[in-house]
């Protein structure tokens, strides 16, 4: 379906859902989107109030969490319009969800390089990842069909995987490869910038970050080992992260980071030595004092010319992740635009809480930008820091930089790729699309 027809049919499913709300509700349909919108709130509020607080107040936000939405579909039945609520509900996200169809635009991608064949690869490969993928797709023996030097780490023998990769190299290795999870990726890479040799990866992880966005075949991780006999090159960014002042014993390197930097709250309570045992309980015990700043350390965050102070939390990403999606949590249209991304959460109230829940990247509690170099400062010597999944704990102030097209990867010539890019839903936008682009097809349209 073209784009013109998708922006029509928004529109056409949209004033459904609004016709259908009032040919059937009537007057009482302004009283249903009054009593859904306070329900939203007051969940939201809930929400708030249960991470935020212990005992007999996290009871009672919990059962407000349960019964605000329930009241409103009793209240909906009982009104006799509770399938006129749904069907209009259906037919709003049916709208929303062309309307963002219309709206995405096939991106330049990143430009693709000839590949020399190379001759020596040398791949390293955890049979832990992802479930077991390297075994479940034979991961190693066609690797090695194919020429490669294949380490298949020993779960039980923890090695270093940098030293591997550096070791390979010296022995003539002209091409590293991971199949394994992004932290791994990451430590790999960097030895693969280091000696200016090609990096592959191979989708063998849990949830394959990097892997998706360089568009590769997340369902089959074997397709990723076309990438031996035919390839493209392509130039991708790369995140660096260090503590502590540029000094003696400190040469500000640091640590690459494949896809994201977390700190605040995700930081904290993963280095919880009970995080492990008790997931859940943990996190309901360390939220409250460290959603109000009881607790933890409490950021300063210096993104270029943008300063965040006292942020719940903060993700600092090699390139900015979609607009499209609220939680910025969704793929990266790029890895190659020579920034990173931030996101900053900091929200005070309920009120904020329900506002985020309601408006997304609009709310008032998230920020989104990009810089150049991203400096983390806390009222503490050293904080906690998730870095492409693995908690480690560094000296402030944290410095993230990024390195503009750093890494050589080489990926298959033919790949699924990356989807069009999301785009945030605006609905003058579409109603141009739909109204304007048959009269510019006919000619009707121009100037």
């Amino acid at each position: 379906m073209s784009r013109r027809w998708t922006a029509r049919l928004a529109l056409a499913t949209g004033l459904a859902a609004l016709v259908v709300l009032v040919l059937f509700g009537g007057l009482a349909s302004l009283l249903l989107m009054v009593v859904g919108w306070a329900g939203l709130v007051l969940t939201a509020a809930g929400v708030w109030w249960m991470l935020t607080h212990t005992g007999w107040i996290r009871v009672l936000a919990g059962m407000l969490v349960v019964i605000a939405p329930l009241a409103v579909l009793l209240l909906y039945s009982a009104a006799g319009l509770l399938w006129v609520v749904l069907v209009s509900l259906a037919l709003w996200a049916l709208a929303v969800a062309a309307g963002s169809a219309a709206l995405a635009e096939d991106g330049p991608g990143m430009p693709e390089g000839s590949a020399v064949r190379v001759q020596k690869p040398f791949l390293i490969m955890n049979p832990r990842s992802g479930g077991g993928k390297v075994e479940k797709f034979g991961l190693a023996e066609r690797a090695r069909a194919l020429g490669a030097e294949v380490v298949v780490l020993d779960p039980e023998r923890p090695r270093d995987v940098a030293e591997l990769a550096r070791r390979a190299v010296a022995d003539g290795a002209d091409l590293l490869g991971v199949a394994g999870g992004d932290g791994t990726q990451a430590l790999v890479a960097a030895v693969a910038v280091e000696h200016d040799v090609p990096f592959m990866v191979i989708s063998a992880g849990t949830r394959n970050h990097f892997a998706m966005d360089l568009g590769l075949d997340r369902q089959d991780p074997s397709r990723c080992l076309e990438a031996l006999t035919d390839a493209v090159e392509l130039r991708v960014d790369l995140g660096y992260i260090h503590g502590g002042e540029p000094g003696e014993g400190n040469t500000g390197t640091g640590r690459v980071f494949v896809n994201s930097a977390s700190f605040g709250v995700y930081a904290e309570v993963v280095q919880s030595p009970a995080y492990r045992d008790d997931k859940a309980r943990t996190i309901l015990e360390m939220l409250p004092a460290l959603l109000t700043h009881a607790g933890g350390s409490r950021l300063t965050v210096h993104a270029d010319e943008l300063v965040l102070d006292g942020p719940q939390a903060v993700l600092v990403s090699n390139n900015p992740y979609q607009k499209g999606d609220s939680a910025g949590l969704g793929r990266r249209e790029r890895l190659d635009s020579g920034a990173l991304g931030v996101l900053g959460v900091e929200v005070s109230s309920a009120a904020e809480a329900a506002g985020l829940l309601l408006h997304g990247r609009q709310g008032r509690g998230l920020t989104a930008a990009t810089a150049r170099e991203v400096v983390v400062d806390a009222d503490a010597p050293a904080i906690p820091v998730g870095v492409d999944g693995e908690a480690l704990v560094l000296p402030t102030p944290v410095r993230c930089r990024i390195a503009s097209g750093a890494l050589r990867v080489h990926v298959p010539r033919h790949r699924p790729g990356v989807p069009r890019a999301a785009a945030p839903m605006d609905w003058r936008r579409v109603r141009r699309l739909a109204l304007t682009m048959g009269r510019a097809a006919t000619g009707r349209g121009a100037a």
